[in-house]
C-alpha cells in the first residue's frame, strides 16, 4: 500500500514535469516564431533599404538621372538651356546652375531694350532725332549710331552702312553634276540688303525673299552658268535644264555677275535703252516677295510679284537726297543710261521734261518713251546732254504735258564728305 502511494506521487510529478516542459517548448517555438517575424521585418526593411541605397553607388540605375559627377552624358544645353553648370542632387538633375541666355531670341526679356529686329516699336524719332535707322546691339541695348538730325545724314548713313559688306558668299553647287547648290556666308542677305537700299532711296517699302522663289532662282543661275549665256527663255536642250529654272528665267532680272554686284548693275541698267527694265522692276510698286539665286558668275533675281506699294510715280534719281556714289556705282553711269520716271497710273507717253540746276541753269535732256509693263505701266528715260550729275547741286525736274503736271528736286550729296 505504501509502495503504491509512492509510485502514484512519482507519476503525478513526472506528468506535471512533462506538462511544464511542453509549455516551455511552446514558448520556445513562439520565441522562434517571434524571431522569425523580427527577421522577416528586418528582411522587409532590408529590401526597402536596398531600393533606397542605389543612389550613391556610382552606377546610374534606370530610375536615376545622374550619380555624383556622372551626368550620363547630359549638360545644361541638352536640357534646353543656353549654358551653365548641371548638378546632381539625390540622383536627380539639379538645374539651378543652368542659365538661359535670352538676348538674341527675338523676344524682349528681363531688362532688354530690344532684341535683334524687335525694337519694341521704338525708332530714332523717339530719341529726338529727325530720323535714321535705330538698331539693336549684341547686348540687346539700343544702338543709335545711325540716327541723325539731318536728311543728308540719314540717307548717307544708310548708304554707307549698307554697303560695308558687299561680299557674294560662296557657291556650293556644281555644273558637272547639275547641282544648283546655294550661296553661303550671307550672299543672298547682302543682295537683298542692296535691293532694299535702293528702294529706301526711292521711298518704297522693303521687300523680303520667298524660299520657293529663291530655289527656282538658284536653278536659273545654275542654267546660265552651265551654258555660259543669258536667256529669259532657255530651251529644254540646255545643259542642266529644269522647268523651275526656266520659270525663274522668265520671271527674273538676270546678269553675268554674282548676285550682290548685279543689283548695282541693274540700277544703272546699261544695254537696255528701250526699257530700263531691270531698274524699273527693282523700283516697282508690285515688287515682292522676290527670289535671289546666284553662282560665282551668274545670277537671277525673281522680280514678278503681287505687292502694291501704291506710289503714283517713282523717279530715279529719286526726289530728295541722293548719294553721289549712286550715280556711277557699277560699270556705267546713269548720266549715260538716263534718269528715269515711271508710273502705273500717270500716262507719260507725251510727257515733256525740263531740268534746272540750282534754280538757274536750264540743262538739255533727251526724253525717250520706254516700253510698257517692265515693272510699270508707263515710263520715260531722261538722258543728260553734255552735262553730268554732280554733288553739291540741286536739280529741279519739271514734268509737263500730262493731266496733272508736277515737279521735284534732287539734291546730290557726297556722303564721304559729311
Amino acid at each position: 500500500m505504501k509502495l503504491n502511494l509512492v509510485l502514484f506521487l512519482l507519476f503525478v510529478f513526472v506528468a506535471f514535469a512533462c506538462d511544464d516542459d511542453n509549455s516551455n517548448n511552446t514558448n520556445n517555438i513562439n520565441n522562434i516564431n517571434n524571431t522569425n517575424n523580427i527577421n522577416n521585418i528586418n528582411n522587409t526593411n532590408n529590401i526597402n533599404n536596398t531600393n533606397n541605397s542605389n543612389c550613391g553607388d556610382g552606377i546610374i540605375q534606370e530610375e536615376e538621372d545622374c550619380e555624383g559627377e556622372n551626368f550620363n552624358g547630359y549638360n545644361c544645353e541638352d536640357l534646353g538651356y543656353t549654358g551653365g553648370q548641371l548638378s546632381c542632387n539625390q540622383c536627380t538633375f539639379d538645374l539651378s546652375g543652368c542659365e538661359t541666355e535670352t538676348c538674341g531670341n527675338g523676344s524682349l526679356d528681363n531688362n532688354e531694350d530690344c532684341d535683334d529686329n524687335n525694337l519694341n516699336n521704338y525708332d530714332c524719332e523717339d530719341f529726338g532725332y529727325l530720323g535714321g535707322t535705330l538698331q539693336c546691339d549684341s547686348n540687346c541695348n539700343f544702338d543709335q549710331s545711325l540716327c541723325f538730325d539731318s536728311e543728308a545724314e540719314i540717307v548717307c548713313g544708310r548708304w554707307l552702312n549698307d554697303r560695308i559688306d558687299m561680299s557674294e558668299g560662296s557657291w556650293t553647287g556644281d555644273t558637272n553634276s547639275c547641282s544648283a547648290g546655294d550661296i553661303t556666308s550671307g550672299g543672298r542677305e547682302n543682295a537683298l540688303k542692296i535691293v532694299n537700299l535702293y528702294r529706301f532711296l526711292a521711298d518704297l517699302p522693303e521687300v523680303i525673299t520667298d524660299p520657293v522663289k529663291n530655289q527656282k532662282a538658284q536653278e536659273c543661275a545654275l542654267m546660265m552658268t552651265a551654258n555660259s549665256q543669258l536667256s529669259h527663255s532657255p530651251p529644254s536642250s540646255w545643259t542642266c535644264y529644269s522647268a523651275d529654272g526656266a520659270q525663274a528665267a522668265g520671271s527674273s532680272n538676270i546678269a553675268t555677275t554674282a548676285g550682290v554686284a548685279a543689283v548695282d548693275l541693274y540700277m544703272v541698267d546699261p544695254g537696255n535703252p528701250q526699257t530700263l527694265g531691270h531698274r524699273r522692276w527693282i523700283l516697282s510698286n508690285a515688287l515682292g516677295p522676290i527670289g535671289l539665286g546666284s553662282t560665282s558668275s551668274y545670277s537671277c533675281m525673281w522680280v514678278f510679284g503681287s505687292s502694291s506699294a501704291g506710289k503714283n510715280w517713282v523717279s530715279y534719281p529719286p526726289e530728295g537726297i541722293f548719294p553721289a556714289g549712286a550715280v556711277s556705282p557699277s560699270w556705267s553711269s546713269i548720266d549715260e543710261t538716263g534718269w528715269s520716271l515711271q508710273s502705273d497710273s500717270i500716262n507719260l507717253n507725251n510727257a515733256q521734261i525740263t531740268i534746272t540746276r540750282d534754280g538757274t541753269d536750264d540743262l538739255p535732256v533727251e526724253v525717250n518713251q520706254l516700253l510698257a509693263n517692265y515693272g510699270s505701266s508707263y515710263a520715260i528715260s531722261i538722258i543728260p546732254q553734255d552735262w553730268i550729275t554732280q554733288a553739291g547741286h540741286t536739280y529741279t525736274v519739271q514734268v509737263n504735258n500730262i493731266t496733272n503736271p508736277f515737279s521735284y528736286d534732287v539734291q546730290i550729296v557726297d556722303c564721304n564728305s559729311l
